[in-house]
């Protein structure tokens, strides 16, 4: 047997077929030879048998044929289930990543897409917002009131600090008027 065909699909097919086939016929022959010895060993008695003697010895045998039939049964089942995990493991797991990397990136696009949107609709409506007519010239920054120049009213400007010359922490008084001043 080369080994390396067991690596390809065609190579396993065929031994997991034969070793399949092999097993199948050694549970049929096991359960026929299990039927002939339980039948044989009930119908010949022994010098000193009581009354269920033969059927018990008879079933006590051929319970180890049995075991043996159903041992080959799942050692069929087993290399069927050696193709078909190798099958899904090994053969179909470059098209099965392949797809999920395609439905990766279908979402990514997706989630692109609607942030995109999303942008797009929220410059939209400051664009709208911006381009609504006001009292204003064109290009010009809206603002609340007129832009003027505001001298500080706080008194530490206009003496020199001793020892350094520090100076207390602004606050948003002395940048900015304190109401209408007319």
């Amino acid at each position: 047997m080369d080994i390396n065909a067991l690596f390809t699909d065609e190579g396993l097919r065929a031994f997991t077929a034969t070793v399949r086939d092999q097993h199948v016929r050694d549970a049929q022959q096991y359960g026929q030879i299990a039927d002939i010895v339980r039948r044989r060993l009930e119908q010949t008695p022994i010098e000193g048998d009581r009354w269920m003697a033969k059927k018990l010895r008879a079933w006590k045998v051929s319970r180890q044929l049995r075991a043996m039939q159903k041992a080959s049964g799942e050692a069929a089942s087993k290399a069927e289930a050696l193709y078909a995990t190798y099958v899904n493991e090994v053969l179909a797991l470059p098209e099965r990543r392949a797809v999920a990397e395609a439905k990766k990136l279908e979402r990514k696009n997706g989630r692109q897409a609607a942030v995109g949107a999303a942008v797009a609709s929220s410059l939209n409506k400051t664009v709208t917002a911006l381009n609504t007519p006001q009292e204003q010239a064109p290009g010009a920054v809206p603002q609340a009131r007129p832009a003027e120049f505001v001298t500080p009213d706080n008194p530490w400007n206009q003496w020199p600090m001793a020892a350094g010359g520090e100076r207390p922490t602004s606050t948003i008084n002395d940048y900015f008027a304190k109401g209408e001043q007319g």
